[in-house]
């Protein structure tokens, strides 16, 4: 997590041969990881947070921090279990230098927000969380980048109409929603009422018990409604369950169309043959050929520093989206210091960062990851970000993007967080902020 005494001790030596001197206590930015490394999503944690410790180690090898300021972290172990998730928090927030929080858990999320924003720091759910938390007016310290719940089904039934020719040849369809009963499995269920009526399509939403090893009754019932699609919005041992399990009842696997938590290689290898030509909705694409990634490739592993035991993980879909975690908080970061300065910044500063954080494709592409995802351009008010989506189909040995990206229904979807974020903020007594952003606590 920081430079070794080797690299340390060359560092320094470089330093006296140009006739400079290295300071004592160089400046640091800590990460504190509730991490998941055991336990029936261990996947998804290892892929992830490898990913976003992989990054933060290219950062520190090749740049030497960000603007000369170190990047640490300590990882603590949660099971993807809230109370384990909220000990973590407690026990490493008072650590100097703070960023930012990265939990990837829809209930440790929920459970820190009144936490995090009495303590001015960030709370970042990557393509999780609160659906109205995108409301920056309500939720100053929340920031769902890329995609919330709702645009991710306003991108999946965008893909769908695609393949029926347009938006208006989805009347009279029908889909079924086959979701995780779970917090984060519900949260969809309004949305996708809501489109159905707008849309005019039938809609039909069937729970699956945590964790999902067990699906037969209800492949039974989505055989006897035939229905054109069926949305999987699974986690875990979930996936490959189901796509098993629709291989057994006949459905066909090209019109099951996976969340942005059903489309690891975790999910369709298990799955053998019945996961091929399975379409899975995706932030970031997967693959090892960007250049940032060859970055890491060369700088991280050569070095022996790389996070991955299995290196053949290297560029997976949960390893690709800890690597653009780790972009999207590093920039927010070097946004911050040219406001604040090329220092250690509080939490609130950081905050800054992130509502500033406007990477367009020129930018991405400087980064190293034109392909990996698109853009990114969150506002004081809209902390997602406007991100687009696009579509992945499994091949049998790797995904292919199947679809241009796709941006949400903004026009339809931002009156409806709205609402729910002014009934939040009602609820809490909080004051709806305004485009005058006051400044960062000092």
């Amino acid at each position: 997590m920081r430079l070794s005494r080797s690299l340390r001790a060359a560092a320094l030596a470089a330093a006296i041969a140009v006739g400079t001197v290295l300071p004592g206590h160089a400046d640091e930015q800590f990460f504190p990881l509730q991490s998941y490394r055991v336990g029936p999503y261990a996947a998804g944690g290892t892929g992830f947070f490898g990913g976003f410790i992989d990054y933060l180690n290219l950062i520190n090898i090749r740049d030497g921090g960000v603007n000369g300021v170190k990047l640490t972290w300590e990882e603590g172990e949660t099971q993807y279990e809230v109370e384990r998730g909220v000990e973590v928090y407690e026990r490493l927030k008072s650590h100097t230098g703070v960023a930012a929080w990265n939990p990837l858990s829809v209930g440790i999320a929920y459970a820190m927000i009144d936490r995090i924003t009495k303590d001015k720091v960030p709370l970042i759910t990557v393509n999780h969380g609160r659906t109205d938390s995108t409301d920056g007016r309500v939720f100053p310290y929340v920031f769902p980048l890329l995609l919330n719940p709702y645009s991710e089904t306003s991108g999946i039934v965008n893909y769908v109409a695609s393949r029926e020719g347009g938006a208006d040849k989805l009347k009279g369809k029908k889909i079924v929603v086959l979701y995780h009963g779970s917090p984060y499995g519900k949260e969809t269920i309004p949305i996708y009422k809501l489109l159905a009526d707008k849309y005019g399509f039938s809609l039909e939403q069937i729970e699956v018990p945590h964790p999902g090893n067990e699906q037969q009754s209800q492949w039974l019932s989505i055989r006897r409604a035939k229905p054109d699609y069926v949305v999987l919005r699974g986690w875990g041992v979930m996936n490959p369950v189901a796509l098993k399990t629709a291989q057994k009842v006949g459905f066909p696997v090209d019109h099951i169309i996976g969340n942005v938590w059903s489309n690891s290689e975790e999910d369709v290898i298990p799955a053998g043959d019945a996961a091929k030509g399975y379409v899975a909705i995706t932030t970031q694409a997967s693959g090892a050929e960007y250049p940032v990634l060859q970055e890491v490739i060369k700088t991280v592993y050569g070095a022996g520093k790389g996070n991955l035991e299995d290196k053949k993980r290297i560029g997976s879909v949960y390893h690709n989206l800890g690597i653009v975690n780790g972009i999207l908080n590093v920039e927010a970061i070097r946004i911050a210091q040219q406001k604040f300065g090329k220092r250690t910044l509080t939490g609130d500063e950081v905050r800054w960062g992130f509502e500033h954080l406007q990477l367009d494709p020129a930018r991405v592409e400087a980064l190293g990851a034109k392909g990996l995802f698109h853009s990114i351009n969150v506002t004081w008010d809209n902390h997602e970000g406007d991100g687009r989506v696009t579509f992945q189909q499994w091949e049998g040995t790797k995904w292919k993007v199947v679809s241009d990206w796709i941006a949400p229904d903004w026009a339809f979807l931002r009156p409806i967080i709205e609402k729910s974020a002014a009934a939040y903020a009602a609820e809490h007594n909080i004051k709806i902020r305004t485009s005058d952003d006051p400044p960062v606590s000092q």
